[in-house]
């Protein structure tokens, strides 16, 4: 689907409640740069084979491959693409480091997952699920690529006729980049703003202390850009960008009240994660998601001194006022 003049879109089948991730082809030239990848299932090899087809696009044509970040959804078929187009893959630094840990060895990641999560309560049984769920989506994104190239915030991307400034917008990622193309407002936002849903801001084994507090200071310094159009990776474009931001801010502290309550007088972070979320009706994915974010959002009332933190076996929260 062409989205703007140059743009073409392609959606991605998903396996989990989000159903489908959405990638970018950028005219670039008398070639093609690719925003994001998508998760690597035998469909969408078949959808990026069609799209290539429908623009009458050769594999050998693709300059680059671009990653707003290394989300297996985005970063999982990036080895695929770029063993048939021979083309590099471009990423910030913390994101390369994030899936060299993540999705290339793994196994130390995931040991450090569990750690966490059973610091702050969650049972035996439940970490065994999630262990064998994230085992499982690595794969997904194999094979990884050979080679990866760092990009940073605050550099310029020419591709064909615009020139993209590379931001900084950490909180759904540590690494998480955004493209804006001033001259025309155009933002190509990855996670860091969606339209339906709010990106899941978590807490895990590699984040820096409060994410949270790092997405809403994304937020407000994506307040101060003037974009007519955001294109997502999820969802449909965004056309009323800064109503969009607010929304957002109101949605999260909506939610630190909610957390903060759920903690009462003492509680553990699955306690309210239990709490807050319907884990009963939750995937293992969703209950994995769950958790991180209720633990980005305590680290961000422990940050806030709304909350502390009594260290032991399992951490408990309690509320600073009664």
């Amino acid at each position: 689907m062409r989205v703007a003049e140059g743009i073409y879109q392609v959606v991605l089948p998903l396996p989990f409640a989000l159903q489908s991730v959405q990638c970018y082809l950028l005219q670039d030239g008398d070639g093609w740069a690719i925003l994001d990848t998508g998760l690597h299932l035998p469909e969408a090899e078949r959808m990026w084979e069609a799209a290539f087809a429908t623009l009458g696009i050769e594999m050998h044509q693709v300059t680059r491959i671009i990653l707003t970040h290394a989300h297996p959804d985005h970063y999982g078929m990036a080895g695929w693409l770029q063993a048939r187009c021979k083309a590099p893959v471009l990423l910030s630094q913390a994101e390369r480091d994030f899936a060299s840990a993540q999705w290339h060895r793994g196994d130390t990641a995931l040991l450090a997952l569990g750690a966490l999560f059973e610091r702050h309560g969650m049972p035996g049984d439940l970490l065994a699920t999630i262990a064998a769920d994230v085992a499982a989506l690595r794969l997904l994104t194999h094979p990884t690529p050979l080679e990866t190239q760092p990009i940073a915030a605050g550099n310029v991307l020419t591709i064909g006729n615009r020139k993209w400034e590379l931001l900084a917008t950490p909180g759904h990622s540590e690494g998480h980049l955004a493209l804006f193309c001033r001259p025309e407002r155009l933002l190509l936002c990855g996670d860091a703003v969606l339209s339906r849903i709010s990106p899941n801001v978590g807490l895990w084994p590699h984040s820096r202390p409060d994410p949270l507090g790092a997405f809403l200071e994304t937020l407000r310094q994506l307040m101060g850009l003037e974009v007519d159009l955001a294109l997502p990776g999820h969802g449909p474009a965004i056309t009323a960008f800064r109503a969009r931001l607010h929304e957002l801010e109101l949605h999260h502290a909506a939610r630190l009240d909610t957390i903060e309550a759920a903690v009462g007088l003492g509680a553990t972070a699955f306690d309210v994660c239990a709490a807050v979320f319907p884990l009963h009706e939750l995937s293992t994915h969703q209950t994995r998601f769950a958790m991180a974010e209720t633990l980005a959002h305590l680290a961000h009332l422990v940050q806030c001194e709304r909350l502390y933190e009594e260290d032991g076996m399992p951490v408990q929260f309690r509320r600073t006022t009664s």
